[in-house]
């Protein structure tokens, strides 16, 4: 574990690994290629810029953008100012970006203009007044309703002396905030998790180790950067380790499998819908894919077949599954010398500094092979959720076990396997998503009066939500006409793909809905009857 000895924060590290990876390719991001020493220098130019501004330690600047290089380089320059970086879902709309910039205190945001049909720099534009602490929207690239593009925002920094950029990093230390990553729970919005230098930088370094990540790697990043996985696992992993990062706004399997032949790409984490598609496209034999080596994975369930056939037919030596989640980051995860039934069917044993085990409700161990929920206890747990204590004292008992909400067991070789949530989550083609929330989304709607969210099985994305809602009296909403609102309204992967108009909900004698009758109909009767 490398972190945790040799680097006192996340910018230091990206500085040390200017000083012992230099003129090597650090980003590639189409036509633009970045060392690790430019890299440094780019990133030290945005710390300048937010010094000048007046930005102090410990205030928060939010990014919303998918995947590019000036993504790292705001982070990594929010760092070194000793700021903190909240990332915002790309998928976020209004009201969602609204709570987490006005939750975190964000007073400076890093954006785009359109991606994905929303007009970021727009949205970004009509929240202002509602946040009186956003006081800097800077753009990434020529956009409208932004207070500046990046390179005016930079030049503004550029008086600032080099000595003064140098102690405002010196100044940032282990125990330091590095981010607020916002995650859903049973409440309904979104809670920020606050985790420490120390602690990103010591379990992405453990990362490296379980993935085999070294110097010369070419790491393709499809994992969204405002998630762990592609911003910490992805970028920060690759500077510790000395790859090349190449990342990719959205995913497109021809375009991958392009991008793997050109640039002879090593690295391939993602969802098993990534490898699935890779395997069933009609032209991956007409490609070149025989640099690829390691792939990461992760779901509650990944048949052993795609895991046989990503060693079979895919040139991966090492293909790894593990288990993580906001609030503790990378908690287990397979070796790769395990078989395909162990990587398929289980998340690997606990990494280096962490403990697992599974409790009741009581909080009682549960033998080996049993179910219970997931306990998770170590140095990556988070320090807490932002301004929320109670919340935090829920999630981290008095003896320091995170209560994951997962359920699971442990075989007797301390094999982890999820087999559900206890927190009623599913999960969208590697996207969490929470009912709670979605069902608060979806009372937002003027015609809907009471609101029930479940998850049900999808060949594609693994599961997706189906509604079932009561509508107001005289409503004549129909479900496409709901469907088609949630997707305006909510992030894609939370808009439900069906919609069923009931009469009443179905609930208990203490009024609570009963979701297995849910459940039970739509394995019945399928989705849309």
């Amino acid at each position: 574990m490398r972190g945790d000895l040799l680097w006192p924060s996340i910018p230091a590290m990206a500085i040390d690994a200017a000083a012992r990876f230099g003129a090597a390719d650090a980003v590639v991001d189409g036509e633009k290629r970045v060392s690790f020493s430019t890299l440094a220098t780019d990133f030290r130019r945005v710390t300048a810029a937010l010094c000048a501004r007046g930005l102090q330690r410990g205030e928060r600047v939010a990014i919303w953008s998918p995947n590019r290089y000036e993504w790292l380089v705001a982070a990594l320059g929010i760092l070194g100012a000793g700021g903190t970086v909240v990332p915002v879902n790309t998928r976020f709309k209004h009201a969602e970006v609204r709570h987490v910039l006005e939750r975190s205190g964000a007073r400076a945001a890093f954006t785009v203009g359109e991606f994905l049909g929303t007009d970021y720099g727009a949205t970004l534009a009509d929240l202002r007044s509602g946040l009186p602490r956003l006081e800097t929207v800077v753009g990434f690239d020529e956009t409208a309703r932004v207070d500046s593009t990046l390179e005016s925002f930079l030049r503004e920094g550029d008086p600032t002396p080099p000595d003064e950029v140098d102690e405002r990093i010196r100044g940032t230390g282990p125990d330091d905030v590095c981010d607020v990553l916002f995650t859903s729970g049973t409440t309904g919005a979104p809670k920020g998790v606050l985790m420490t230098h120390a602690q990103t930088l010591r379990q992405f370094s453990d990362w490296c180790d379980m993935a085999g990540l070294g110097a010369g790697d070419r790491y393709l990043v499809v994992n969204p950067f405002f998630h762990m996985f592609g911003y910490k696992a992805g970028c920060l992993a690759s500077l510790t380790a000395g790859a090349t990062i190449f990342p990719k706004a959205v995913f497109d399997v021809e375009d991958v499998l392009r991008t793997v032949a050109d640039e002879r790409i090593t690295v391939l984490p993602g969802p098993p819908t990534l490898y699935q598609s890779i395997l069933d496209h009609p032209g991956r034999g007409d490609v070149d894919l025989s640099s690829l080596r390691v792939a990461v994975t992760g779901a509650a369930d990944i048949p052993v077949e795609l895991i046989r056939r990503m060693r079979d037919e895919l040139p991966f030596h090492v293909v790894v599954t593990g288990y993580g989640l906001s609030e503790a980051g990378t908690v287990s995860g397979t070796a790769p010398d395990d078989d395909p039934t162990t990587i398929a069917t289980t998340v690997g044993r606990a990494r280096p500094g962490l403990e697992i085990r599974i409790a009741d409700d009581d909080g009682d161990e549960r033998p080996p092979g049993e179910a219970g929920e997931v306990l998770v206890r170590g140095y990556s747990v988070l320090r807490g959720y932002l301004d929320d204590a109670e919340a935090t004292a829920r999630a981290i008992d008095a003896d320091g076990w995170l209560h994951t909400g997962d359920l699971g067991t442990l075989d007797e070789s301390a094999n982890l396997r999820i087999v559900g949530r206890k927190k009623d989550m599913f999960i969208v083609g590697g996207f969490n998503a929470y009912p709670a929330e979605i069902e608060n989304l979806l009372l937002g709607h003027p015609e809907v009066a009471r609101a029930a969210v479940i998850g049900v099985p999808d060949p594609r994305l693994g599961e997706v939500g189906m509604a079932f809602v009561v509508l107001a009296p005289g409503s004549g909403l129909t479900p496409d006409g709901l469907i088609a609102w949630s997707r305006e309204t909510m992030a894609n992967y939370k808009a439900p793909r069906t919609v069923e108009i009931l009469d009443d909900l179905p609930v208990n004698a203490a009024g609570k809905i009963e979701k297995e009758i849910l459940r039970a109909r739509a394995a019945a009767h399928g989705p849309g009857s």
